[in-house]
């Protein structure tokens, strides 16, 4: 199936993109995992469920935007999750278009650098609406 970018998520869908919003802002706040781990994890203990935790940290080196500070980190990891989730190169590469244009319509930009100087301490907040909106695509 492919997903369409205007067909709407489920209520049941919603509230679990609301359910990985939340909690992928929390295991951010408790500084356990950085904004690319927190939305892989988010999505993994909700997509993919029979994968392993230990896969979370092949996103481990996304955060602060894969130490260059370029690309935000939790874009980085809500693509690779859904990459883990689809397993289908063109809906990923879609989805992911997506998931970069509704984080510009929101932040302006992509890059981590940019985003944490303009944006100052939104990344607990923005990697909830990452996992959130990532959730929210994977439910349609």
């Amino acid at each position: 199936m492919f997903w369409s970018k205007t067909h709407k998520p489920s209520l049941e869908g919603m509230e679990l993109a609301e359910q990985c919003q939340t909690e992928a802002e929390a295991l951010y706040r408790s500084g356990t995992h950085h904004c690319a781990e927190a939305v892989m994890e988010a999505i993994r203990k909700h997509f993919s469920p029979e994968t392993p935790e230990a896969v979370v940290a092949t996103v481990s080196g996304f955060g602060g935007g894969s130490g260059s500070g370029c690309i935000c980190g939790a874009v980085s990891g809500g693509t690779v999750a859904m990459g883990l989730v689809l397993r289908d190169k063109k809906v990923t590469a879609h989805l992911t278009r997506e998931l970069h244009i509704w984080f510009k319509e929101h932040y302006g930009v992509t890059c981590c650098k940019t985003i944490r100087q303009t944006h100052k301490g939104a990344c607990p907040v923005l990697t909830g609406q990452v996992a959130g909106k990532v959730a929210e695509m994977l439910s349609r």
